[in-house]
Parts: C-alpha cells; sequence; structure tokens
C-alpha cells in the first residue's frame, strides 16, 4: 500500500521531531526505488509500506474433515457428517462412479412387492427350476411376465406346466392296488404288502437270454463240482535215497552230530546275521509260510502258491525231503503238532489236510466250505487230536483229528480271521481280523473275554508271541510293528513301536530272536529289518529277495542264523 504524505514542516522541525527523524531514515532507505527522474519532489514525497493490513474474518469453523471412504474413529457431528466435500471435482469420474452409492456395488433402490408373490416364486424356482423372470413387464392378461428363469440343477416336473407351487397339478392316474386289509381272512389279508393290479413280481429271461443263462449257469455247476466236490488225490514224492539210517532211524530224528539242538535253552548272546550262506530253491511259484520243526529245526516246512508243501533239511545236505501234493490252490499256511509227526495245511481250495509228516501219506481232510486263512494245532499234549483254524467266513473253528467233526465254533469278529496264537500257557488264545480288531478268547467258550479295537488301529495279518510269553508282536497295516501285552489286560505298548519298513497290504511275519534282544521282520520291498527289541532303534536292513519277504525266522538254537522266504519262490539262510 503506498501512502503519499506532504510535508510543510521546517527543517527546525525535522531536527528536534523524532517522527520526522524517522521517515528521513526510511527516506535514504527507500532511495533505490526513487524514480530516475528530474521530478525529484513527487519521489520525495512517495512511501512504499511491503507489509499489508489484514483485517480479521471472524471465521471460527472447527469442523473436522471427513473424507469419502474413510474409516470413523470418532462420532461426527452432522454438520461434520454432511457438510460438503472440500477440494475440486475429479473431472475423470464418470456419471456413475459420482453417483451416490448405498451399497458397495451401487445403489439399491427401494421398490415394493408382495411378499406372497416373491414367496410363490422362490418356492416355485428351488422345487420346480423354473421362475417368473422379474424385469420383463406383466402382460394385461395374466399379470405376469413372458420371460422365465430356468434353474441349471433342478429338472421341472412334467407335470407343472409352467404352474407355481401354489397352483393345483393334476397328477397322472395311479396305479391300484390290490387291497385286503379284513384281519379276519387269514390266508387272504395283505394289508400294506399288497401288490398293484396287473403287476408281475417274478421276471424270468425269455428266449435267447435264457438260453444263454442256462449255459452259463450249467458250467458253473459242473465246474463247482469238479473243483469242490472231489477234492484233488494226495499223494507224496520222496527225494531222499533211504528213509532210515543204516541203525534203523528214521530221516525226521535229530542229526548226532548237531548236539547244540537237543539243548532246551536258548543262546546266551544273539548276533546280527552278516552273510548269505545258503538257497533253497524248490518251489516254482512263491513261498507263503515256513515252519520250523518242533524243539529242535533241524528241518523246515515250506507252504507255497505253487499247492505244494515241502519239508526240507536244514544241516547236512540241506535236500528236499519230501513234496506233498493235495490241494487244488495255492496252500496259505503249515503247522506242525508237537511231536512233528504229522501237520496241517490250509489252502484256497476250501480244504485242510491233516498229514502223516514221515510217510506223506493224507490222514483225513476238513472243510467248512469256507477258505481257511489259518490252522494251528492246540499246543497242550492232551489237546493235540484239536486243532482251530480262521476262515473267511468270520469264524474260528475248532475240529477233532479223531472224529473229523467240528467240536467248538467262535463267531463273534466282522471279517476274516487272519492269525490263532495261544497265550498265558495255552489258556486263552488271541485272533485278529480284517475288521481291524484284536479279541482274546477262553479256550472252548465261544464268548470273547477281551475285545481290542481302537480307531487308530489297523489291520494285523501277523502275530507272533515272545520266547518268555510276555508279549504279542503284531504286524500292522500301517507300516508298523506294534506290541501289546500277552497276560492279563492285553495292554498295547506306547513305547515298544518299530518303524521303518514297508509292509502295508502284506501279511508279512514277524520273529524274536532267541534271547530276546532282536526283532526281525521282511517288507513288502524284499528287504529284511532287524530292529533292538529294548531301543526299538533299526539296527540292520538288507535286500534279501527279489519279491515280498513273506517269512522271517530266527533259528530257536542259534546265535545267529536267520531264515527268509519270499515271493521269488526261494528260501535263504543267513549268518
Amino acid at each position: 500500500m503506498l501512502n503519499i504524505q506532504h510535508y510543510g514542516s521546517s527543517s527546525e522541525d525535522e531536527e528536534t521531531d523524532p517522527e520526522s527523524l524517522h521517515q528521513h531514515s526510511n527516506e535514504k532507505l527507500l532511495t533505490h526505488l526513487k524514480p530516475v527522474d528530474s521530478n525529484l519532489s513527487l519521489a520525495k514525497k512517495m512511501q512504499i509500506c511491503a507489509a499489508p493490513v489484514v483485517m480479521p474474518t471472524n471465521n471460527d469453523d472447527s469442523r473436522v474433515l471427513i473424507q469419502k471412504n474413510q474409516e470413523l474413529t470418532h462420532n461426527p457431528k452432522y454438520e461434520e457428517l454432511f457438510a460438503p466435500e472440500y477440494g475440486p471435482e475429479n473431472p475423470f469420474q464418470t456419471q456413475q462412479m459420482r453417483a451416490n452409492k448405498n451399497i458397495l456395488s451401487g445403489y439399491v433402490e427401494k421398490a415394493h412387492i408382495s411378499e406372497f408373490q416373491f414367496e410363490n416364486q422362490r418356492r416355485t424356482f428351488t422345487s420346480y427350476g423354473y421362475a417368473v423372470d422379474p424385469s420383463t413387464e406383466p402382460s394385461a392378461d395374466s399379470g405376469k411376465g413372458d420371460g422365465i428363469v430356468v434353474s441349471e440343477t433342478v429338472a421341472p416336473p412334467e407335470e407343472a406346466e409352467g404352474k407355481s407351487v401354489f397352483e393345483t397339478i393334476k397328477k397322472k392316474d395311479k396305479k391300484k392296488r390290490n387291497k385286503n386289509d379284513d384281519p379276519a381272512d387269514i390266508v387272504g389279508f395283505l394289508g400294506p404288502w399288497g401288490g398293484y393290479v396287473g403287476e408281475k413280481r417274478i421276471m424270468k429271461p425269455e428266449g435267447e437270454e435264457a438260453k444263454e443263462l442256462e449255459e452259463i449257469v450249467a458250467k458253473r455247476q459242473k465246474k463247482g463240482k469238479v473243483d469242490d466236490d472231489k477234492p484233488l488225490e494226495e499223494k507224496s514224492i520222496f527225494h531222499i535215497d533211504k528213509a532210515t539210517d543204516y541203525q534203523g532211524r528214521s530221516w525226521l530224528e535229530v542229526p548226532r552230530s548237531e548236539t547244540q539242538l537237543r539243548s532246551d535253552t536258548p543262546p546266551a548272546k544273539c548276533f546280527l546275521p552278516k552273510s548269505h550262506i545258503f538257497t533253497w530253491k524248490g518251489h516254482t511259484k512263491g513261498v507263503a509260510a515256513v515252519r520250523w520243526f518242533p524243539n529242535t529245526a533241524h528241518l523246515m516246512l515250506s507252504a507255497g502258491m505253487d499247492c505244494r508243501v515241502k519239508i526240507w533239511e536244514v544241516y547236512g545236505d540241506r535236500r528236499c525231503v519230501r513234496t506233498y501234493f493235495g490241494h487244488r490252490q495255492a496252500v496259505r499256511d503249515v503247522n506242525f503238532n508237537n511231536a512233528g509227526s504229522q501237520f496241517v495245511s490250509a489252502a484256497y481250495d476250501r480244504y485242510i489236510k491233516l498229514w502223516d509228516s514221515e510217510t506223506g501219506a493224507c490222514v483225513s481232510r476238513f472243510t467248512s466250505r469256507k477258505v481257511p486263512y489259518c490252522a494251528k494245532f492246540h499246543p497242550d499234549e492232551d489237546k493235540q487230536h484239536l486243532f482251530v483254524a480262521g476262515t473267511s467266513d468270520k469264524k474260528i473253528i475248532c475240529w477233532d483229528t479223531r472224529s473229523g467233526e467240528i467240536v467248538q465254533e467262535y463267531d463273534r469278529h466282522l471279517g476274516a480271521v487272519n492269525t490263532i496264537t495261544f497265550v498265558d500257557e495255552n489258556r486263552r488264545f488271541v485272533t485278529t481280523s480284517d475288521d481291524k480288531s484284536l479279541r482274546v478268547w477262553e479256550w472252548d467258550i465261544p464268548v470273547d473275554m477281551k475285545y481290542i479295537a481302537d480307531p487308530t488301529m489297523h489291520s494285523l495279518p501277523a502275530v507272533t508271541v515272545s520266547p518268555n510269553g510276555k508279549w504279542l508282536a503284531c504286524q500292522s497295516m500301517d507300516n508298523k510293528v506294534i506290541v501289546f501285552s500277552a497276560l492279563n489286560r492285553f495292554k498295547m505298548n506306547r513305547k515298544k513301536t518299530f518303524t521303518g519298513h514297508m509292509v502295508a497290504g502284506y501279511a508279512c511275519s514277524v520273529d524274536f530272536s532267541p534271547d530276546m534282544s532282536y526283532l526281525v521282520s521282511g517288507d513288502a520291498d524284499g528287504k529284511c529289518y532287524i530292529w533292538d527289541w529294548k531301543t526299538t532303534k533299526l539296527y540292520k536292513k538288507w535286500k534279501a529277495h527279489d519279491g515280498v519277504c513273506i517269512t522271517s525266522l530266527w533259528h530257536p538254537h542259534e546265535p545267529s542264523r536267520l531264515l527268509t522266504a519270499g515271493w521269488d519262490g526261494v528260501i535263504k539262510y543267513w549268518d
């Protein structure tokens, strides 16, 4: 602002007046702003003030600015919430973007619709799969729109014909039923079981279809008669030169040179086998089971999938002594009696056969018309005429070999019975089944005294009792070996779980070393695994067979000798 003042005071006044002194100093400072012209008197009378006078506006607006899409952390006043927006408008927004929104995706306009009409169309769409399209204009005649919305999932019934759920639908004529509700008519009373008029309850094939079915049935009956009604004629082949030695002793006798086999005490200390020392070859298909000769283990019995049972020497020349023929299908299990003079063989041809070990004669045959999965003699000396077998029809059947009749049935399992193991001084026995359970039975009492089943348990197709009779080692189908107490409570020992092998789907047997320091098992890859019994640590594993290593047995009188058998048809001896 430029202030022009006229000074008419004299020089004397300038000297005495302080205000004039101040103005005079300002005049000197502003000499560079004076125009360069001759009119110096006018420039002296001009002055510039750089600080303009600002008048107060009295604007005490204390409202808080609220922006769009802002999360409010306080309770705003009405004036703040509905105040006009600050700043310029965004020129790049479309008309739709500038429009007010009352939901995230846009603006919903309130509209009135009858609750009945809305519910009618909703239920019709849910039930019949179609409804009137609300976006089309209703016609004057029907009051409904011409458009229809159709569901992709619900197929409309034929009787609906465009009607809603609140309209009556003319249903098709029902079939008439035969009625006789008179309870006094004992013979002709039908009740709710009366059929429809003209209904055919029995449908018979006709023409060529009937002939084809008759041929199929005739073939099946003929085949069944050959397989089932006429068991295969039993025979055996003796493979060595003489059945007795020079003193008349049978080939079943223990070799005199092997004195350790007559000992009742197991080896004091067992060791891990290191090398393969012998292979027995003779089975043309896989080996299903191998058993030691009782007490001495100088012979072994093998059951093969080639329908044959063979007995082998473990010492000396290690020859195959005798082969037993008598089954039409693969042999599943074999077991000696206590003396080793007889053994039973169970096969998939549904027969269990009792053989004389020395002569090779079939003493008798037994069948329940079901597949036997395991067969075992009772271990007591006074019950050697009894044996039990687990079958595919969920039963454990006890036969008497003297009469050939069934003397007891244990029928509580819900699946095929896989194993039978005697415990507690042979007063009880433990069975496992495909129903993923373990049951404990008192001998000759057909009700299980203990039932063990857990949601985490798997099927246990192979069970072995420890040499001291205190533990049951069970091969579990979740690639573990689990251990149960074999006395009193039959509780699972959670600390004894052996893992590392892969056995899912195969009944690979488990065995203890004679001194109970090791546990051995085969697996599906043909490997053999040995764990430490106390620590459950895996000590050794090696490739033993090309197929599944189904059986692994520790020799009861040798500290480091192990026998394995596999589905490659060979039996191997390790030391």
